[in-house]
């Protein structure tokens, strides 16, 4: 387990930045940790036909858009940088892709601060999120992009199965878990399995308790049709303002393939995710 102290907040042009922008304080103020604001959007010139483009009006008028956008990002950081809080600092993207430019920025911070996509915008790539958590090993916590945010980390689910994934998403909230009010962990497994799972049941308790962490464990038996949806569900009768979970996803003949509860949960969430690949 790593402390926070380092936190990578993605900018862009939406109204919900400043959302983002609030979670990010509120996670560095508790863990005193330092925030990076990176601005980086898709230019609208890729949006362009290539004969609409190289005409010197239009391309005048997209500059302007592109302007538009980042002064907007930047009285946004300015506006938090002078009021009291954790050291906040700007960075920006120059021409390079968003992803890829992100997912560099990625390797050195301890967690990111991402919105999840809203398909209203075309500020950044639709598979921005899961690209630059396959990409680059770094957690991120998701923000969504509708509904309020009041807090973060006060009451936490946590997603558990015996997985790569999903031990990388508890290691990367040790840190959030140590701090949450209450915690509670879930887990699927069939009866046939039962003993193993009991096994599993206990190691994860004991893993939690070594670090100061008290959970409440909710054993289901089949895994349902949908766990994403599931999940969503528990949440909402669980009060949680945080899922921790594995994203889980892979390359495939250059597009990305994700799991089903992945996929789910990123299109239909309703409160912030911690993710980790």
């Amino acid at each position: 387990m790593s402390p926070i102290k380092s936190i990578l907040l993605h900018l862009d042009a939406s109204p919900r930045s400043a959302l983002r922008l609030d979670v990010a304080r509120q996670l560095a103020r508790r863990h005193e940790a330092a925030v990076t604001c990176l601005f980086g959007v898709t230019s609208n010139f890729v949006e362009m036909p290539f004969s609409v483009a190289e005409s010197a009006e239009a391309s005048a008028m997209v500059l302007k858009l592109d302007a538009g956008r980042r002064e907007r990002a930047l009285a946004l950081f300015t506006r938090a940088a002078q009021a009291e809080g954790p050291a906040i600092s700007w960075s920006e993207l120059g021409t390079e892709p968003v992803i890829w430019g992100l997912t560099q920025q990625a390797l050195y911070a301890d967690l990111m601060v991402l919105g999840q996509h809203d398909a209203g915008t075309r500020d950044v790539p639709a598979d921005l999120i899961e690209s630059v958590l396959i990409g680059s090993g770094k957690p991120a916590l998701i923000v969504p992009y509708a509904g309020e945010v009041k807090t973060v980390g006060q009451n936490i689910l946590v997603a558990w199965s015996p997985s790569r994934e999903s031990a990388r998403a508890l290691n990367a909230a040790l840190p959030l878990l140590q701090k949450a009010q209450q915690v509670h962990v879930v887990t699927w497994s069939d009866e046939t399995s039962a003993p193993q799972a009991a096994s599993e049941r206990r190691q994860i308790e004991q893993h939690l308790a070594a670090h100061g962490v008290r959970a409440t464990l909710h054993w289901y038996g089949d895994s349902p049709g949908n766990a994403g949806d599931r999940l969503l569900s528990l949440t909402t009768d669980l009060g949680n303002d945080l899922l921790v979970m594995g994203c889980y996803g892979h390359s495939r003949a250059r597009e990305l393939v994700l799991g089903g509860a992945t996929r789910t949960v990123l299109k239909s969430m309703t409160l912030p995710v911690l993710m980790a690949h």
